[in-house]
């Protein structure tokens, strides 16, 4: 059964930080380009960052560039983001997408809170 399993959301304050992370299993971690996308209230999905399979590639939104890293570890098929200096507009449900040709999966989310 595949299954990405995100953890590492909460309550945060604005210029605080998180790392959430995303542990996958039931299939190839390591052969899977990865992304983070989130989901703020009442808005529609927002891509946040992707990794490429090995590592050696990534990508960011422009709001989150210099904020946000994104990296993987293939020998605990985990996937991370550390995102420093946030934001209330940070705030929002993170989700852990796997994508390799056809193959498209999700998580479930986890809840990224942004408040004073």
């Amino acid at each position: 059964e595949v299954m990405l399993v995100e953890s590492g959301g909460g309550l945060v304050q604005p210029g605080g930080s998180l790392r959430l992370s995303c542990t996958a299993s039931g299939f190839t971690f390591g052969k899977y380009a990865m992304s983070w996308l989130r989901q703020a209230p009442g808005k529609g999905l927002e891509w946040v960052s992707a990794i490429n399979n090995r590592g050696g590639k990534t990508n960011y939104l422009d709001s989150v560039k210099g904020r946000f890293t994104i990296s993987r570890d293939n020998a605990k098929n985990t996937l991370y983001l550390q995102m420093n200096s946030l934001k209330a507009e940070d705030m929002g449900v993170y989700y852990c997408n796997a994508r390799r040709a056809s193959r498209d999966y999700w998580g479930q989310g986890t809840q990224v809170t942004v408040s004073s």
